[in-house]
């Protein structure tokens, strides 16, 4: 399915990553008490955003995303600012 949003100026639109749902000791957690991931992927970017690209992998700022659910599908919008590394 094409992604139907296109991030204005510095923001870039990605699809978080799914929560671990068990503990690095074996212990299963429910969807409450999993923490969120502060990674994502990045499905596309704005006009002005320079040090990423699309399908980079990211680490972000806490609290700094916006949820969306679009078609179904769930992205988290954010500004290049928020963005703190890349992950390899």
């Amino acid at each position: 399915m094409a992604l139907n949003i296109q991030p204005l100026a510095d923001n870039v639109v990605a699809e978080q990553d799914a929560a671990e749902m068990k503990t690095a000791s074996g212990i299963f957690l429910s969807a409450q008490a999993a923490e969120k991931p502060k990674t994502a992927k990045v499905l596309a970017v704005g006009s002005k955003v320079t040090s990423v690209k699309k399908g980079d992998r990211i680490l972000y700022k806490s609290y700094s995303t916006t949820d969306v659910r679009l078609d179904g599908s769930d992205y988290i919008l954010l500004k290049e600012e928020d963005i703190l590394a890349t992950v390899n």
